[in-house]
């Protein structure tokens, strides 16, 4: 690297460092922000002579990307930013601290992916899908197609592995240079009923999973290679693959089918992929079981109404604490809780909490839900007897609910 990035690069390490030696965070953005300070082209350099691999989509991309580099583990290191700081300074950050390494999976914003393509030129990029989220500040959902788009033209050399259940991302990428597809299932279908390409009615077959079609242009799902069935994943050479994992739903069998899609591309077969994706526990917290006065207390994250709809399928039929937050990251308007249907909970102890639980709570009437209003993490506990307590929370919510039980998970 040149002497100007050299330098930051150390800076970079050296502020991550401090800010974790403080306690003020794994020092993640702050690396990053200082490296990028220094030399802008920092990435770029960073990112040279390693075979990098870009995750991005709406839901997903932190338990995809650290599936992504369990997988590809088997074949050398992997840097990786498997904490969710997804922007140019947490990539940074982390191929500053992960040093000199043959591979880099990284997970990407959905706003920021055609600039890291563009600094990092990865090898392949994943797209897992477009939905609604944080619409206060974020693009329109075929906006964002549409962006995604026209930077996979300008980059056709880039191998695309894409969701082919979810229309939004078909219409990205269909066009884009060599496009793998897999299946996963798609369960929101409210972001997709309108054709990207021409305006016209989105239709799907009985199942709407199975199959979907424009009416009046030629935009359909195409034919994956990689396929979702029962507990496994079907690969592009028609061989079947037992998965099992450690952390729960469907959907993240989804995310592991991803996983071994972009792996295969580097070479790793899927039988050695699978052993391990079962290693993988926990996510930044997320899926995290944690004892605590004679309670079982899981915590599901969940920021957008696709993503309260597969907590909703993997939490068990228990005690349940609910908690928003409107804060910054977060998006500061919570009117998304209408696209959410809460029925799922009825017949359960039902709690709500967090900056914004009194919008939870008009939101749960509607559904005639029953609930009870508590103020803290710890009224929760309090209130139900010992045994199973499920926690659904959105992003900053989730935070506060794992700094009040004072340990990293």
């Amino acid at each position: 690297m040149p002497l100007r990035a050299k330098v930051a690069s150390t800076m970079s390490r050296t502020a991550a460092a401090l800010s974790r030696a403080a306690g003020r965070g794994d020092g993640s953005v702050i690396g990053g922000w200082i490296g990028l300070k220094i030399d802008p082209d920092l990435l770029s350099h960073l990112a040279v002579g390693r075979r990098i691999a870009l995750i991005s989509g709406t839901n997903g991309k932190t338990t995809t990307t650290r599936f992504t580099a369990a997988a590809m583990s088997v074949q050398g290191r992997v840097a990786t930013n498997s904490f969710g700081a997804n922007m140019p300074t947490g990539h940074t950050s982390a191929l500053a601290k992960a040093g000199a390494t043959p591979f880099a999976v990284l997970e990407v914003d959905e706003h920021y992916l055609p600039a890291v393509m563009a600094a990092a030129k990865p090898e392949v990029v994943a797209l897992l899908n477009l939905s609604r989220d944080q619409l206060d500040r974020a693009k329109e959902v075929a906006m964002m197609a549409q962006l995604w788009q026209e930077a996979l033209a300008t980059q056709p050399d880039i191998h695309v592995i894409a969701n082919a259940d979810d229309p939004m991302v078909v219409w990205a990428a269909r066009h884009a240079g060599t496009v793998t597809w897999f299946s996963a299932g798609q369960r929101w279908i409210d972001d997709s009923w309108v054709c990207p390409e021409c305006g016209g009615p989105i239709q799907r077959s009985t199942d709407a999973t199975v199959d979907w079609w424009c009416g009046q242009c030629d935009l359909r799902r195409p034919t994956p290679q990689w396929i979702v069935e029962d507990d496994g994943v079907t690969a592009d050479d028609g061989r079947w693959h037992k998965v099992s994992l450690r952390l729960p739903g469907r959907v993240n069998v989804g995310n592991a089918a991803t996983a071994l899609a972009v792996a295969a591309a580097f070479g790793v077969r899927p039988e050695q992929a699978v052993t391990a994706l079962a290693e993988v526990a926990s996510i930044a917290g997320r899926y995290a079981t944690v004892q605590r006065d004679g309670r079982e207390i899981r915590l599901l994250l969940a920021k957008n109404p696709a993503s309260w709809l597969e907590a909703f399928d993997m939490a068990e039929d228990a005690p349940t604490l609910l908690a928003v937050n409107a804060r910054d990251p977060d998006g500061l308007d919570t009117s998304w809780l209408y696209d959410v249907d809460f029925s799922p909970l009825r017949g359960r102890t039902v709690m709500v909490a967090g900056d914004r639980a009194y919008d939870l709570a008009v939101r749960l009437e509607v559904n005639r839900v029953p609930f009870r209003h508590v103020s803290s993490f710890t009224e929760a506990v309090a209130a139900v007897p010992p045994g199973r307590l499920e926690v659904i929370a959105n992003y900053t919510a989730f935070q506060d609910i794992r700094a009040e039980l004072d340990r990293v998970l």
